[in-house]
């Protein structure tokens, strides 16, 4: 939809050669209309018919459609575009046009699902039916009055609608379901081998024309309670084949697969049922204790999974409690418990537990050690500080040394408080071997034991050790107070330490600062253990706010009430020097200017602007007042002036501004020309502009402004320079620029805005490379024989345009053509393979190469005969060429293509067929043509010959009537006879012939220009026979030629001396001059009658031996 053709006009669409379907009413009232529909080239327009099936049409066309209720119908477009109605002469048009474009890089082109059902009802056109474009836009019914249906009414329709579910997302998503169940291989008790097809598209017995992809991605589901249980996703991937591994033994399993493709996914296969194989049991858990004596020990286990046969006995082992790692059998059988005696009291024994079925052993559970009952625990070891806190403190300990692991131990801890006089309390009595003490006071020395006890009885207390609490943090320091005199940068306070120190010393004090009576940004200004600070570098006129704080071991406190300061005000710093506002003029200069940098603390209210000739330091004060701009006027044109300016608060002036110097009329520079960009690299681009014109005063600086958004740049260089370097630029981004010129009087215009694109890079890989069908290829200079034509998809260019591609054929050199999605290779090897990829290059290089593809070149066809010209008038030409080639073999169809080139350089064809010779006709005087033939077989056409030239030439004039003769006298006669044109700017003379009596050749009387002669030198009693002829006098480059034409006629002429008139003799004279001349014309018309016999017989003669 990147361009938009005008619309097509109606009588286009209401043409002869378009059936009517219904014939439409137009109403006022907008019971029925006509609305066109428009579709541009190179897109398409679909819509469902009534029986359900899809129409698909393709522009440039116009698709009209009758409304019944005179609405125009909802056109679902595909993202980026939108429908528009247009209104010409009362006929309503739906165009499709763009809206504003939202690029997103990197984005595919998304199916939009239509929220309505297809537009049903439209009249079925059989021979309109091409097949379903990739991506359908259906037009669909909406809410209310839009459910009535329109009817295209001629043949010729398509406009894009919307997708409710474009009919390839369907016969995809049926392609992805058609996948068949994986096959199960290789099974074992806990591993399985699972493979697949891809999606076959061969559906039904038919192929489906859908795209398939390489690529797929596929998903396994097992299920282990049935077929239809719940199934678990095991794997997901891009391989044909997975090894399920970690299965139950003896399960049945059920696994389907299912195929995935861009997000798009297929309904699950069939189940394919597979059970795994038995097995040995499974590892058992560790033995537990039952029961312990200070002589026995009773141990438990229960069943592992038997893995699809029955358990035959369970193998327990023990080390005998001699701890070397060396296990004994002690019993093997079905029960599930086992009682070892003869034990030692408080002895240790390592167990470990193993399962037997007809498949094999099981591995040995875990090793545990169980002690039988003993003595009362030895000592502990004394507690361990963990954390201490503020009232609590956390402590751990350990078991005694020697205690067997299963043991049950409880343990008390006793607490004694430094000053309380009461001894040790116990605080803890249990099971656990860490305890957190609560409710203590801060910074405060504990003493703690521990003593451990069982149903023998207790231990020795452990060692006592002394831990403290931790200190608590701080009180709010005092409200910091202000020390001394403020001065305009700088005051000194002091505050007091807290109240309540937390338990401990304090280390240090924080002073934080906040500009302004209401500044909640806090910046640390000093740290330290001292309780006052100098506060410098401060503004003069400001407010500030200060607040402490204090930092122990105990922690941070609270921050103190902050106290409010404001610095005296002091006079404003220096101004800016004051700049030229708008142009010079020749007597009177605008200035402007902005506040000082530094107000002193106070208001600006006041400013004095000072001028002095730069040749004399004499300066006067010009301006006093309250604006930022004057205008100085009473200047000299042309001089340059300096000005500075100062400004006032309530403390006084400041201090004087540097000097500015202007000058006068002229003006500012001219615009400059566009810059010159040069991108260097991606990120890089260099800028480089002229000088202008300075209009009487020197350029002082350039302004460069460089953006992404033509109205929106913002300046990135000021300098005296003229080139600058941008770094830090983003790749295949388009970029636009100006410059400006300033001098000392103003600045110029800016020049025009330069656009630029930074350097992208190389193109991706060339897709759907294929060979082109010789029936659809159009150039003239194709041969199959020498020649593959091929074609592929422009690729994505990647930021940078695609210059040209890069062909290789293997060993031959590689060809660069142009930017061309096709293109013919020639001067190849007749009968040859040839391996074919092709790359796209760009600015940056090269992209990758595409895939591969072989094709073969046809043998050779014959080579051209030799043409030549056996004969040839002034309007025809008889072409005649040979019998073939000794390439040729006898038993080919050798077929003859003759072409001659015509007025625009272009050869058409005159003749094609097996004859050997042709004759042309109806051709001009005096003309060359070219001519050239090729010989075509079974191998195709054959090269075309070298071009022939022949030259008609130029024709004779016309035979002349017969003269007219009149007797002057007995001895003059006067001959005349017709006059002809001039022949192509060829003058024509004439040339008359007298023969007397019986001579047998005739002599020439005159030769000249006139249509008449007068012949005197006549004698009395003799025949005169007079004949005429034209002759051409041809004005050739070349030099002077004349071209005779046919003679007259004869007429018979008897010289007689003249007498008075006698009836008898003028009747004698006549009766013999009739006869004379009727004698001469059926003389002639024997010969005509001859001709044409003759020529009709050689004409049947070829025709019968020749070309049959």
């Amino acid at each position: 939809m990147a361009e938009h053709p005008p619309l097509l006009d109606t009588a286009q669409i209401l043409s002869s050669d378009i059936s009517l379907l219904s014939a439409p009413i137009v109403s006022a009232d907008g019971t029925q209309q006509v609305i066109l529909v428009q579709v541009n080239p190179g897109e398409a327009f679909t819509i469902r018919r009534e029986d359900g099936q899809f129409q698909c049409i393709t522009g440039p066309a116009q698709v009209p459609m009758m409304s019944p209720n005179g609405s125009v119908p909802p056109i679902y477009v595909p993202p980026g575009y939108a429908p528009q109605v247009i209104e010409d002469n009362g006929v309503r048009r739906v165009v499709v046009v763009p809206q504003a474009p939202e690029f997103h890089p990197g984005s595919h082109t998304v199916i939009h699902r239509s929220p309505h059902p297809p537009l049903p009802g439209f009249i079925p056109v059989p021979t309109m039916m091409p097949p379903p474009p990739r991506h359908m836009y259906s037009p669909v019914t909406g809410a209310g009055d839009m459910a009535t249906q329109y009817l295209p009414q001629y043949q010729s329709s398509q406009v894009y609608g919307d997708v409710e579910k474009d009919e390839e997302t369907k016969a995809f998503e049926a392609l992805l379901s058609s996948i068949v169940k994986p096959v199960a291989s290789d099974i074992q008790a806990r591993t399985i081998v699972l493979t697949w097809s891809p999606p076959s598209s061969f559906i039904n017995g038919e192929t489906d024309e859908t795209t398939v992809p390489e690529l797929y991605s596929y998903e396994i589901l097992v299920s282990s309670t049935g077929k239809d249980g719940k199934y678990k996703s095991v794997y997901v991937g891009e391989e044909t084949s997975v090894t399920l591994n970690d299965l139950k033994p003896a399960t049945d399993y059920h696994a389907k697969v299912q195929a995935e493709y861009n997000s798009m996914k297929g309904a699950p296969s069939e189940a394919e049922s597979f059970t795994t194989l038995s097995c040995e049991p499974d590892i058992p858990n560790p033995p537990r204790i039952a029961n312990r004596t200070k002589n026995s020990l009773t141990l438990q286990w229960k069943a592992p999974s038997d893995n699809g046969s029955k358990i035959q006995s369970f193998v327990l082992e023990w080390d005998e409690g001699k701890g070397n790692g060396e296990f004994c059998q002690c019993y093997m059988g079905l029960q599930k418990q086992f009682k070892i005696t003869k034990l030692s009291p408080a002895m240790g024994c390592k167990f470990r537990l193993s399962a037997k079925n007809e498949y094999g052993t099981s591995g040995f559970s875990e090793e545990v050690l169980y002690y039988t009952s003993g003595c009362a625990p030895s000592m502990p070891a004394s507690p361990v500080l963990i954390k201490a806190g503020v009232t609590w403190l956390s402590l751990q300990w350990s078991k005694p040394s020697g205690t067997p692991s299963d043991e049950g131990i409880s343990y008390i801890l006793e607490m004694e408080e430094e000053t309380s006089g009461y001894g040790f309390k116990p605080k803890y009595d249990g099971e656990d071997l860490a305890y957190t003490v609560k409710n203590l006071r801060r910074s405060t020395k504990y003493k703690f034991k521990v003593i451990a006890y069982n149903s023998e009885g207790k231990s020795n207390p452990s060692e006592v050790v002394e831990f403290t609490t931790c200190p608590d943090k701080p009180g709010v320091p005092v409200k910091p107070s202000v020390k001394g005199k403020i001065h305009s940068h700088s005051f000194k306070i002091t505050w007091d330490p807290p109240k309540d120190n937390g338990g401990a010393t304090i280390n240090k004090y924080v002073v934080e600062m906040a500009e302004g009576s209401n500044g909640n940004k806090w910046d640390m200004i000093y740290s330290g253990a001292t309780r006052e600070h100098l506060c410098d570098r401060l503004n003069p006129g400001c407010f500030y706010r200060l607040r402490v704080y204090c930092i122990s071991d105990g922690g941070q406190s609270a921050v103190s009430e902050s106290l409010l300061v404001q610095t005296p005000a002091v006079p404003p710093g220096p101004c800016l020097p004051p700049r030229l506002q708008g142009r010079p003029k020749a007597k009177e200069i605008q200035l402007r200017w902005g506040p000082p940098l530094v107000d002193g603390g106070s208001p600006i209210f006041c400013y004095g602007v000072e001028m002095s000739p730069v040749e004399k330091d004499e300066p006067r004060e010009v301006y006093q007042g309250s604006e930022v701009e004057c205008t100085v006027s009473n200047l000299l044109p042309g001089k340059t002036y300096s000005f500075r300016l100062h400004a006032a608060n309530k403390m006084g002036f400041g201090p004087f501004s540097e000097k500015c110097d202007i000058t006068t009329a002229p003006g500012p520079p001219d615009q400059c020309k566009p810059p010159q960009v040069t991108c260097r690299s991606a990120t890089c681009a260099q800028v480089n502009w002229e000088v202008p014109l300075s209009n009487g005063t020197d350029v002082t600086e350039y302004r460069l402004e460089w953006g992404g958004v033509e109205g929106s740049m913002q300046m990135c260089y000021c300098g005296p320079g003229l080139s600058y370097e941008l770094k830090g630029l983003s790749p295949a981004t388009t970029y636009y620029c100006r410059v400006q010129a300033l001098s000392i009087v103003g600045a110029g215009p800016f020049s025009e805005v330069v656009a630029c694109v930074t350097p992208p890079s190389v193109p991706a890989i060339v897709t759907c490379l294929q060979e082109i069908n010789d029936d659809d290829v159009e150039s003239p200079h194709y041969s199959p024989s020498t020649c593959l034509a091929i074609s592929w998809e422009k690729p994505c260019d990647h930021g940078s345009e695609i210059l040209a591609y890069s062909i290789d054929l293997g060993d031959k050199q590689p060809l660069a053509v142009g930017k061309v999605t096709s293109y013919i290779i020639d001067n190849l090897q007749p009968d040859t393979t040839y391996r074919i990829r092709i790359q796209a290059l760009n600015s940056l290089g090269a992209g990758p190469f595409s895939h591969m593809i072989k094709l073969k070149t046809k043998p050779l066809p014959p080579d051209p005969p030799r043409l030549e010209c056996v004969a040839f008038s002034h309007q025809n030409l008889k072409l005649k060429w040979g019998e073939g080639t000794p390439k040729t073999l006898s038993t080919d169809s050798i077929q003859y293509h003759l072409q001659m080139e015509d007025k625009n350089g272009r050869f058409v064809s005159l003749y094609r067929g097996p004859c050997h010779t042709y004759k042309v006709q109806r051709l001009n005087e005096s003309t060359s043509y070219k001519f050239c033939i090729q010989a075509c077989n079974e191998a195709g056409e054959g090269p075309l010959s070298q071009e022939y030239i022949f030259t008609t030439p130029k024709s004779v004039p016309a035979a002349l009537k017969a003269p007219k003769i009149e007797k002057i006298n007995d001895h003059i006669c006067e001959i005349t006879w017709e006059c002809l044109q001039p022949m192509k700017g060829d003058p024509v003379i004439y040339s008359l012939q007298v023969m007397l009596g019986k001579d047998s050749e005739f002599k020439q009387i005159y030769k000249g220009p006139d249509s008449s002669f007068r012949y005197s030198s006549l004698q009395l009693n003799c025949e005169y026979r007079f004949r005429v002829c034209a002759i051409r006098q041809c004005q050739d480059p070349v030099g002077h030629q004349d071209l005779v034409g046919p003679y007259s006629t004869t007429v018979l002429f008897i010289s007689q001396r003249t007498d008075p008139p006698a009836s008898t003799n003028r009747d004698t004279v006549e009766s013999t001059r009739t006869r004379r001349a009727l004698s001469d014309e059926q003389c002639a018309a024997v010969i005509l009658v001859l001709f044409a016999f003759f020529s009709i017989l050689i004409a049947f003669i070829i025709q019968y031996f020749v070309i049959k």
